[in-house]
């Protein structure tokens, strides 16, 4: 077979590939998508859509059991966990398939199946005796799951994102290894599911946050649901037909499990790439080094898009970068900064978790933070989810929003209007001055703003009342 040449090759057909394709194909360049299988995005296959269909699920069956708090009588619930995990393949092949017509909507040729690893900087062999020859590259080829040797032994009944929702019905116990968001949502899923749980970390952090009091806030609601070992060191054994894992720290221990689920982060899949070849400067993991605003690996033709570029592992920016660097990928040798969006991170639990913006800083008379409590929230109290902590950051010149972390219930929707509040530049007061319905969570955020505005001696709009009406 001839070698095959085009402007821009992608490697990688998730939906950071996808859209460097879109992007650098509506930017004029002939194009080339290579992927091994072609069989779906991560998001649809193992990531955020089945992940959510099981989180559905387990909201279900926590509802029947809440059902009481409310003077409604409920049994059960009676949980059939092959149904369950039926329900959750059905609905997500559906979502694969939607992704799968979108392949088949490309271009005739531009579409290549194989595995790509580099020759040079601008040639590409991706099997079966086929090269491809690009003016430049991106590499959006995603992340896999970590598996640690520590777990070597065990291998046999571990568990990751990438195979737990093809289990054909849900597991007596779990031990779940990471208390990242993936972990956090997946544990508390379970747990509602009828499964035993408990999470174990090394680290002493809970969901990547760097607010200690919403760290705190955060782990005191879901230990009300599962057990959480944070700063462990854990091994692993077969025993029983399962896995007897053991943790050495503050309150060492050992427990039988039927499962081991490892969360413990997604590393970039670069393996085979060949990386060394293409003459980039590559970090201490062996991943480019690359410019986040371009997304141009060490001032070459090759640029690096999603997960496989490990800045911020979410759909939403996957698309972003796959859409800058697939236009700078056409315009090569000319690259332009990209516009990107305000960061925001969200973990599905209930309540939800999002991070928003600038991250809590150190006091250093830079950032004022306003906080507030969901525990006597009107609304929240209302659905019986009166639980979390609000803390919003913002400019001590001028109250302007920076950042926020945020747990409690509906924050998955209020974090986006603090978010487009930080992308416009708002500041507090200006947030004050827009409508609030009652009652509602978003009433929950008013007393942080009002906190900034008291602490940076800012005014509060004189024309609205800002008596405290009950939850806000």
């Amino acid at each position: 077979m001839p070698d095959l040449s085009c402007d821009v090759a992608i490697i990688g057909a998730g939906t950071a590939g996808l859209a460097a394709e879109r992007s650098a194909r509506r930017s004029g360049a002939s194009t080339h998508l290579i992927d091994d299988g072609f069989s779906g995005t991560t998001c649809t296959t193992v990531g955020c859509m089945p992940s959510k269909l099981l989180i559905a699920a387990a909201d279900a069956a926590h509802a029947v059991r809440q059902a009481e708090v409310f003077g409604i009588e409920a049994r059960g619930p009676l949980i059939d966990g092959a149904a369950v995990m039926a329900r959750l393949r059905r609905e997500r092949d559906g979502f694969v398939e939607s992704v799968k017509q979108s392949f088949r909507a490309l271009p005739e040729g531009v579409a290549l199946t194989g595995r790509a690893r580099f020759i040079d900087r601008t040639t590409l062999d991706i099997g079966e005796g086929r090269r491809v020859s690009a003016r430049a590259v991106v590499i959006a080829t995603g992340a896999a799951p970590s598996e640690p040797e520590a777990f070597d032994a065990v291998k046999s009944h571990v568990l990751t994102n990438d195979t737990l929702f093809d289990l054909e019905t849900l597991p007596q116990s779990v031990g779940v290894v990471g208390a990242g968001p993936l972990g956090l949502e997946l544990a508390q899923a379970l747990a509602r599911l009828g499964v035993e749980v408990q999470v174990f970390d090394q680290s002493e952090t809970l969901a990547v946050l760097s607010d200690p009091e919403v760290a705190k806030d955060l782990r005191r609601i879901l230990e009300r649901e599962f057990p959480i070992h944070l700063g462990v060191a854990l091994s692993a054994s077969l025993a029983e037909g399962g896995v007897q894992l053991a943790w050495a720290g503050d309150a060492p221990g050992e427990h039988r499990f039927d499962r081991i689920l490892v969360a413990a982060g997604r590393p970039p899949r670069i393996e085979g790439l060949e990386l060394t070849r293409t003459g980039v400067t590559l970090d201490a993991h062996g991943s480019p080094c690359f410019d986040p605003a371009t997304l141009q690996c060490d001032g070459s033709s090759i640029f690096i898009a999603g997960d496989a570029a490990h800045d911020q592992p979410v759909l939403h920016v996957a698309s972003e970068e796959g859409t800058i660097a697939g236009h700078n990928a056409a315009s090569f040798p000319k690259v332009t900064p990209g516009r990107r969006t305000t960061p925001l991170a969200i973990m599905f639990t209930d309540p939800p978790l999002a991070v928003i913006g600038a991250k809590r800083q150190p006091a250093d008379g830079n950032q004022v933070v306003g906080a507030a409590s969901y525990e006597d929230q009107g609304r929240a109290k209302m659905t019986a989810r009166n639980a979390g902590l609000v803390h919003v950051y913002a400019d001590v010149a001028d109250g302007r929003l920076t950042g926020a972390s945020m747990v409690g219930p509906g924050v998955e929707h209020t974090a986006h209007l603090i978010a487009w509040s930080i992308q416009e530049g708002r500041t507090a007061t200006e947030i004050l001055d827009l409508p609030f319905y009652h009652p509602t969570y978003e009433e929950g955020l008013k007393p942080a703003l009002r906190q900034i505005c008291e602490t940076i001696h800012a005014p509060t709009p004189a024309d609205r009342d800002q008596g405290i009406l009950p939850g806000s």
